[in-house]
């Protein structure tokens, strides 16, 4: 039997729908940043998974809805007074963001089942795309319960949660970045291990980028310290300021000036790594990567000044979520370089035979 190499057209559909997947997480990422600017998160009081789908329809419902929000304590010491309205508004973001997060499952599971029963996905393909569901399943638990943090005893939720939320969420959309990209088939690049390595750890520092922000944004620590290059009067505020609460490793988790020390300090070494990467990679001459590093050191450039602008103006919404949306950029370019540089020897990534005659 003679056969032909085809290795990319029977996986142009699975592509399109994972990038289509992809944009939806993206989408929900930064809905989920809205919502949480605008105070909505602990809206809804309740988890129905199935029946929660369906908003309220009568006044009567609105009523039973604003009154279980009444209970908890953000209400009381945040909101007491709040019109039926003005509940109505925090509703709609968070209904919109658990609404989109049930419809990127149904978007994930059926397409999915649809190219298991047509068969012709390797097996360690199909382990990644059960594992990465698996993951989808798990974010709904962890969603829940970072809002069931907010409903006794604080008037927000816990930024440990928020944070474990957001991560896990970027970390599926990572996962699918770099399957999409596996499931193309593009010629091995040569490069130094030093290239690879520093691509590895940008993708690393991009996601502890992300989590201190995400224990920034749940601190609210963006309206405070609103002045840069400086933080408290000084560029490195002094120890006692940075560690005071014991024991110490709190501090980096639940200290204001901690947590935006941290998230600034690490904005700083991500910007510098980006830049050595970009030189070392230009100076290598290793084609699409050096491209793919400069396209990085770009986006990791714009988020810095994202980042200072939303600072200096003690966090307008518009600019915060733009900072949102940028870092998701810094972490899709990231992973895309990682895997650039990466050896490819995925079994998905294999030239697939198909037979076309017999011999003789």
């Amino acid at each position: 039997m003679t056969t032909v190499s085809a290795p990319t057209k029977p996986y142009r559909a699975l592509r399109w729908w994972l990038i289509c997947v992809a944009a939806l997480i993206a989408l929900m990422v930064l809905v989920g940043g809205a919502t949480r600017l605008t105070e909505s998160g602990l809206s809804i009081v309740e988890w129905k998974p199935v029946t929660g789908t369906v908003p309220p329809l009568s006044e009567a419902q609105w009523i039973d809805a604003f009154e279980a929000y009444k209970k908890i304590p953000q209400y009381r010491e945040l909101n007491a007074g709040m019109t039926l309205f003005e509940f109505k508004e925090i509703f709609w973001w968070e209904w919109s963001h658990r609404l989109l997060g049930r419809f990127i499952g149904v978007a994930y599971l059926l397409p999915f089942l649809f190219f298991l029963w047509r068969g012709g996905l390797p097996g360690d393909l199909k382990r990644r795309l059960w594992l990465l569901f698996a993951l989808g399943g798990l974010q709904g638990a962890v969603g829940w319960w970072m809002v069931a943090s907010g409903l006794s005893g604080r008037v927000e939720v816990s930024q440990y949660r928020l944070a474990t939320h957001l991560v896990l969420a970027l970390l599926i959309f990572a996962g699918i970045v770099w399957t999409v990209r596996r499931l193309a088939e593009r010629p091995q690049i040569v490069a130094p291990v030093r290239l690879k390595l520093t691509s590895t750890l940008l993708v690393v520092v991009t996601f502890v980028q992300i989590y201190f922000g995400a224990l920034v944004a749940g601190l609210r620590a963006g309206r405070a310290y609103n002045t840069w290059p400086g933080i408290d009067g000084t560029f490195i505020p002094s120890a006692d300021r940075l560690w005071f609460e014991t024991p110490w490793w709190r501090n980096m988790f639940d200290n204001v000036l901690t947590v935006q020390f941290e998230h600034r300090m690490t904005a700083y070494a991500l910007f510098v790594l980006a830049v050595l990467h970009a030189f070392d990679a230009v100076r290598c001459r290793v084609g699409t990567a050096a491209r793919g590093a400069l396209w990085l050191f770009a986006a990791v450039s714009l988020q810095a000044v994202l980042g200072i602008l939303t600072l200096l103006n003690q966090v307008p919404i518009g600019l915060a979520l733009g900072h949102q949306a940028v870092a998701i950029a810094v972490l899709t370019l990231a992973v895309m370089q990682a895997e650039r540089l990466a050896a490819r020897q995925s079994a998905e990534a294999q030239p697939r035979a198909v037979p076309v005659g017999q011999a003789g």
